[in-house]
């Protein structure tokens, strides 16, 4: 694994030097696209709207729209200097419960390493916060933009799970959001049961991503035949009686029931 960046680790007065690493992974083969007939990678280039013609990379610049038709240009130097007064190190303004932060609010996991000669002060941090259940909130700047993120460990690994700002979120306008209105009460509480019978621990390793190993069975299939034959073991699904919302649920709880019997 290479570090994608380095710096420092700040709390109060405290520094540890570290470097951050990305903690996942692209899960799906990667696909090239290439020319049909004769295989020829297809390469992508920007070019004028308007005109068609490429344009070279150092005469392109961002811009942004302040009203409509009216454009400003925006250099890398621009940004360097609204970027200047922000900190270079992951910052911890605050610790607070682990359960205060919203799950919706979770984005992208990083693991962080402590550099040479940081490794006690490392053990300090995540020792502490091992015995408080406490999470750090920092601040950090990362390929040029400035976000949020929720400092917690991992067993004996210190990780920076990077979280949305809450003005990232759109409102739900223009949704049609069913009310609870007059409920059944005996189909929630079936409902309910049926939640219950399906409840267990998470584990991670349980579950697979089982539409990329599809996919890398194909690719070897067609490495080996030339082919794909897209066969698979589903059941025919034959026509039954319909069921109202009541018998689909009894039915349901009767499955969960008989799987966890069997488990």
């Amino acid at each position: 694994m290479r570090p994608i960046w380095e710096g420092a680790l700040s709390f109060g007065l405290i520094l540890i030097p570290v470097k951050l690493y990305k903690a996942t992974e692209e899960r799906k083969p990667n696909f090239h696209f290439v020319g049909k007939d004769d295989l020829c990678p297809v390469k992508y280039v920007k070019v004028c709207k308007f005109t068609g013609e490429e344009i070279p990379a150092d005469k392109i610049a961002r811009s942004y729209e302040y009203r409509k038709g009216e454009q400003i240009l925006f250099d890398d130097e621009d940004f360097k200097k609204v970027y200047k007064k922000r900190s270079e190190n992951i910052e911890i303004i605050e610790f607070t419960g682990l359960n205060e932060i919203d799950v919706k609010f979770y984005e992208q996991p990083y693991y962080l390493e402590p550099s040479k000669g940081a490794s006690k002060v490392y053990t300090l941090l995540r020792e502490a916060l091992k015995r408080t259940g406490k999470v750090g909130v920092a601040r950090y700047v990362l390929h040029n933009l400035e976000h949020l993120g929720v400092l917690t460990f991992d067993e004996d690994i210190l990780i920076l799970n990077q979280i949305r700002f809450n003005t990232e979120f759109r409102k739900p306008e223009n949704m049609q959001i069913p009310l609870p209105g007059n409920m059944n009460e005996k189909e929630i509480d079936t409902a309910i049961m049926l939640i219950d019978q399906l409840t267990m621990p998470f584990k991670p390793e349980d579950f697979s991503d089982t539409y990329s190993e599809e996919i890398k069975k194909a690719i070897e299939e067609k490495v080996k035949t030339g082919k794909f034959s897209g066969e698979t073991s589903e059941p025919d699904q034959k026509p039954g009686k319909v069921l109202d919302l009541m018998e689909k649920l009894k039915l349901s709880l009767e499955e969960a029931k008989k799987k966890k019997n069997v488990s």
